[in-house]
């Protein structure tokens, strides 16, 4: 099916959900895939304030953040042009931030009267036409990820579950012509002690792509042409707290004191701490 194919100089995609839903790890995947494609970019990963928020209320809601464009680009984006939804809270606590004529991709499946009542949802969104400013686009990824799976050999309906962040990043994957085959190395090596569970994350990434390849449902892809001002050279994909890291250690070096990190172990801090404790040559 041949699709329309539209150019982008820039284009901010927002993945959301509830804190089990893996969406920074599809932001992560996206990211790597988007810096190997040559585009500049920007991220701002967003985690709940609350421990151990209820799932599929607005307080448990987490969020990957990434801006991407053919040119130089300084911060992680201001409103999304693209907001994946896996449920209500994640629509709900997103929407104050979209202008119109953004697209919203919904997980249909989990738009149920009880998720809906968490969100503080009177009516179904998808369905009562407060959305209409937006391009909707509904899919049962839940639905889909398990049929995509269930064939697998020692793949339970667990991992069908778990895998449904990537069946969202094969359809963003496909929509923005991002490069499979670096999601698909990763999970490879990521699983490489779990065949089955491997094979089911490959599956629904690949339903992913196929799907947006093949609906009518996404009629058009879209092109974001690499940075053309960004020198040759090798690059490092560094984020914020490993940045920090660094900074720390080289404070650290530089001042000849030691460096010692007292500090709680929970998201996001826990990120710094498994930082710290691979760089026991430098005295932390």
């Amino acid at each position: 099916m041949t699709k329309a194919v539209e150019e982008r100089e820039r284009v901010v995609v927002r993945f959301a959900g509830d804190s089990g839903d893996g969406m920074q790890l599809a932001g992560t995947r996206f990211t790597d895939a988007t810096a190997v494609l040559g585009n500049d970019l920007a991220t701002l990963p967003n985690f709940p304030a609350e421990i151990r928020a209820p799932a599929g209320t607005l307080a448990g809601v987490s969020a990957f953040q990434i801006h991407f464009a053919s040119r130089d680009i300084l911060t992680p984006g201001d409103t999304p042009n693209v907001l994946v939804a896996m449920n209500p809270a994640a629509l709900k606590a997103n929407m104050p931030e979209l202008e119109g004529g953004a697209t919203i991709i919904a997980n249909e499946d989990s738009f149920s009267k009880r998720n809906l009542e968490k969100a503080g949802y009177e009516s179904n969104p998808l369905e009562d036409g407060s959305l209409t400013a937006f391009r909707v686009h509904r899919i049962p990824m839940t639905t889909l990820t398990t049929r995509a799976v269930e064939a697998i050999d020692g793949a339970s309906t667990r991992d069908a579950g778990r895998a449904k962040n990537l069946f969202a990043l094969g359809v963003l994957s496909w929509m923005y012509g991002r490069p499979t085959d670096v999601t698909e190395r990763w999970i490879e090596r990521k699983f490489a002690s779990k065949p089955a569970v491997a094979q089911a994350n490959l599956a629904a990434f690949k339903a992913g792509w196929s799907f947006g390849e093949t609906t009518e449902l996404l009629d058009v892809q879209y092109r974001v042409p690499r940075a053309t001002d960004v020198p040759p050279g090798t690059y490092r994909n560094v984020n914020g707290t490993q940045a920090l890291s660094l900074g720390l250690i080289a404070a650290s070096v530089r001042s000849r004191l030691q460096l010692l990190l007292a500090s709680y172990p929970i998201t996001p801090a826990s990120e710094l701490l498994h930082e710290l404790s691979r760089q026991e040559r430098f005295g932390v």
